[in-house]
């Protein structure tokens, strides 16, 4: 079964990991499908219903973004508030289309792993600055797993720190 993959970088161009990141996803179609949000909606008007079949069509989805002040890039939560609707996504007998389904952030983090702590510069861990989606992917009763992080770019933006990154995801893809 093929892992769906949701890219959501608003300058995919000048990207170093996520771009990194698609490149290498690419290289196997039998096991990862990329769908590019801001490549497929660059007027950022979503076509509900594709996307609904999309999710539909896959047990396995990892929703892949760089994370800057503290959150996703603004057309996720787009989709999120415009693709999960009621009735489809929650509250009805008809709804929960992705009950069960697997569902993972993957991102890619500016600053060191470190400073995500309590007694650091940011407070706090990046698994509880994304609690909220977390909660959403369980208020639509899906699977949701640990998330995916790759810290440091701001620092460590060389070719060799970026493709030791590669196979770290690709193990995360797998064990999902």
């Amino acid at each position: 079964m093929k892992t769906l993959v949701i890219v959501i970088h608003p300058d995919i161009k000048s990207s170093a990991v996520n771009k990194r990141w698609i490149e290498e996803l690419n290289k196997y179609p039998d096991k990862y499908v990329v769908h590019p949000l801001y490549e497929v909606y660059p007027d950022e008007r979503i076509d509900v219903l594709a996307e609904q079949k999309l999710l539909e069509q896959y047990s396995k989805i990892v929703f892949q973004f760089p994370f800057y002040w503290f959150n996703c890039p603004p057309l996720f939560k787009k989709w999120l508030d415009e693709v999960l609707t009621y009735g489809w996504a929650f509250g009805s007998k008809s709804g929960y289309k992705v009950s069960g389904k697997k569902i993972a952030l993957a991102i890619s983090a500016g600053a060191d792993e470190h400073e995500y702590r309590s007694s650091e510069k940011y407070k706090y861990t990046l698994a509880e600055l994304t609690r909220p989606f977390e909660l959403t992917f369980e208020y639509v009763r899906a699977d949701y797993q640990p998330l995916f992080a790759y810290y440091g770019i701001e620092l460590n933006a060389s070719g060799e720190w970026i493709e030791r990154s590669i196979p770290l995801y690709l193990n995360f893809l797998n064990s999902l």
